[in-house]
């Protein structure tokens, strides 16, 4: 790696509130994890699995909490959050995009469309009319956007992404290739054996710092609008109905399905595979464990699962479960029992 692409720690550190332990000036060219560690590199302890190399480490420094600081046998950056350091410090060695700004002579500009002279519009896009593209905005190859949608600054949005007609989409935004905004939510009404389409009249609202992966399906609202709100981050293949309201800052992993009209609070954490039900409401702080059925309203924050039992406190789940594994030493137990019982019932005079 070219000497430029090199940093001190003493550089990837600044602005963070971290110690260095060791020296400050040793040069830094990439990331590796701590098992397969390299000279000249850096890498990051959280797990504390994985304490066991700090002695035999041959990175050129750690990213670690306190606690382990004593165990490291190289250079240290101590945190009292070292994944959010290590995700700070990682940015350094993340690959720059070389866009040009500027529109590919393949793309197809709507009337009256208003896109900033620094965004970047690639091959084969087409944008509808009126809508508005902010300041540095990249929409990769082969996006569509609709009429009268409006895509604020320092949007990234890779290729192959599909935005329909009126959609908002705040600042700093990044969406991943195959994901789908705004098409109709799921609402047919059944007449005489027969299901006949609702008009979808609502829209889409994402605001800003939102992260959206690869897949995903957010469907417009039928009246009022689909509201993703600052700072949410979601997973792959992640389906939002129509109505639904995802609160700041909740972020979901993978398969999660929300249908129509669920509202999620703030600051919430969705297992993947969960799927919650429509109209339902759950508060700020909860945490949803992986493939939970979320069928009722939850009103507590804390951490739930679900099992053949239905939605549960994830601390009654795992009591749960425990007693499910023990269930057929139970019926033996209650086979013998029984046995007895009827030995004495024979004995005993009628």
């Amino acid at each position: 790696m070219p000497r430029e692409h090199q940093y001190t720690l003493a550089q990837l550190t600044q602005g963070l509130n971290v110690t260095i332990k060791g020296d400050p000036n040793v040069l830094i060219q990439g990331v590796c994890a701590i098992q397969e560690s390299q000279a000249g590199f850096i890498t990051f302890l959280t797990n504390p699995l994985y304490k066991k190399y700090l002695p035999v480490t041959q990175a050129a420094a750690v990213i670690l909490s306190p606690e382990h600081a004593d165990l490291c046998a190289t250079n240290a950056i101590i945190s009292a959050d070292p994944y959010y350091t290590y995700a700070k410090i990682a940015r350094y060695f993340s690959p720059k995009s070389t866009v040009a700004a500027g529109i590919h002579p393949t793309a197809v500009i709507g009337q009256d469309a208003n896109l900033d002279p620094t965004a970047t519009i690639s091959a084969h896009c087409v944008i509808g009319q009126r809508v508005t593209i902010g300041a540095n905005v990249i929409l990769g190859p082969a996006c569509v956007v609709g009429d009268d949608t409006h895509i604020g600054a320092d949007t990234h949005i890779d290729a192959q992404v599909t935005i329909y007609a009126r959609i908002q989409i705040g600042e700093r935004v990044r969406i991943a290739s195959g994901t789908v905004i705004g098409s109709d939510g799921f609402g047919f009404a059944k007449n005489q054996g027969v299901w006949h389409k609702i008009p979808q009249l609502g829209t889409v609202i994402i605001e800003d710092d939102v992260d959206i992966g690869a897949n995903c399906a957010i469907d417009r609202g039928a009246i009022e609008n689909t509201v993703i709100e600052r700072g949410v981050k979601l997973d792959n293949h992640i389906q939002i109905g129509h109505n639904a309201h995802i609160g700041a800052h909740t972020i979901m992993a993978g398969c999660v399905g929300v249908a129509g009209s669920a509202v999620i609070g703030k600051h919430c954490l969705i297992g993947g595979g969960t799927g919650i039900g429509g109209h339902i409401t759950i508060p700020d702080n909860v945490a949803v464990t992986g493939m939970t059925a979320v069928t009722k309203s939850i009103t507590q924050p804390g951490v739930y699962s679900s099992g053949v039992g239905g939605l549960v406190t994830n601390q009654e789940w795992r009591k749960n479960s425990a007693r499910v594994q023990r269930l057929e030493k139970l019926m033996d137990r209650v086979k013998v029992l029984e046995i007895a019982l009827a030995a004495l019932i024979e004995r005993t005079p009628q």
